[in-house]
């Protein structure tokens, strides 16, 4: 399905929705706090280091998302923590597709180190995005995909929010530079467009309907940090290429695709359909255990802080 001819529109994608509601960095320094079992205004302050101004605005976009609820804990005075519902629950594969890529690849080191236990078996794991249907571990060279029957264009209705990659680099956490890279929409969006095979600067402004110096800039961005590689094509011609590094970045928009085909599909059904080509079946993600290859839930996780 081509774009239409009014300039600005960008493909329909669940990952865009799902950027839509984490897809900016304070928000994903609340909810790491929130994962590692903070409820508490003063607490989050201190763990994110965000000033309370940008954490009351945060904590509201997440209430009114249905990712946190907001609970009384004491009346007199009236207090309120937050705590994470079902659906904030449901991002947690996505946190540890997150947690896996910073360990492999982040060249800041983490100030928290996190120690999982999979407490079905006992052992310390790493998570590793596998098929549902054959059980292997998923590599994004490894999918074919097409066009869904939710598939179609919108208008991107961007919300104007500044850049706020330093505050990742700041606070005190264990997810630093994906933090970073998940937290900036348009990065995001940018690496969507290349992972379905588009790669010149002409192709991904068609389709993520950006401005040429935001695109420009966050293209140069993403190849500073190491995740694109810019190639000579010949005839004055370059294309952008993921490295083992970006390539590596897909299960992170793999699991944020899922948990937006779950909360914000249309009803004609997924824009994005894929497919896991060495077993030939549709590709369900399943994030399971290094140790017992297990399926990892969140309420069998436990974990220590380390220094």
């Amino acid at each position: 399905m081509s774009a239409p001819e009014n300039a600005g529109w960008i493909r329909t994608c669940s990952i865009w929705r799902a950027l839509e509601v984490v897809g900016d960095t304070s928000v994903l320094l609340v909810m790491q706090a929130a994962w590692l079992g903070v409820r508490r205004f003063d607490e989050f302050q201190a763990r994110t280091g965000l000033l309370k101004t940008t954490l009351s605005d945060r904590l509201k976009r997440l209430v009114a998302a249905g990712v946190f609820d907001k609970v009384p804990y004491s009346t007199r005075p009236l207090r309120h923590e937050y705590r994470i519902t079902s659906k904030g629950q449901d991002m947690y594969w996505t946190a540890l597709m997150m947690l896996r890529w910073e360990r492999r690849w982040s060249r800041t080191p983490a100030s928290l180190d996190v120690r999982l236990r999979h407490a079905a078996c006992g052992h310390p794991f790493e998570a590793v995005p596998t098929c549902a249907c054959c059980g292997d571990e998923i590599s994004a060279r490894d999918i074919d995909w097409e066009e869904g029957p939710g598939v179609g264009w919108m208008p991107p209705e961007y919300s104007r929010r500044r850049q706020k990659r330093q505050a990742a680099a700041e606070a005190p956490g264990v997810l630093i530079e994906v933090a970073q890279l998940t937290g900036d929409r348009w990065a995001s969006l940018v690496l969507r467009s290349i992972f379905t095979g588009l790669r010149r600067f002409d192709e991904i402004q068609r389709d993520t309907g950006m401005a040429s110096n935001i695109l420009s800039e966050r293209l140069t961005w993403l190849t500073e940090t190491g995740v694109l590689g810019l190639r000579d094509i010949g005839g004055g011609r370059s294309e952008y290429r993921l490295t083992d590094k970006g390539i590596d970045y897909y299960p992170v928009l793999l699991a944020l695709l899922v948990w937006g085909d779950t909360y914000y599909v249309s009803s004609e059904g997924p824009p994005l359909l894929l497919r896991h080509r060495p077993c030939g079946q549709p590709l369900r993600l399943q994030v399971s255990c290094s140790a017992c290859s297990g399926p990892i839930q969140v309420r069998q996780v436990l974990y220590e802080l380390g220094p």
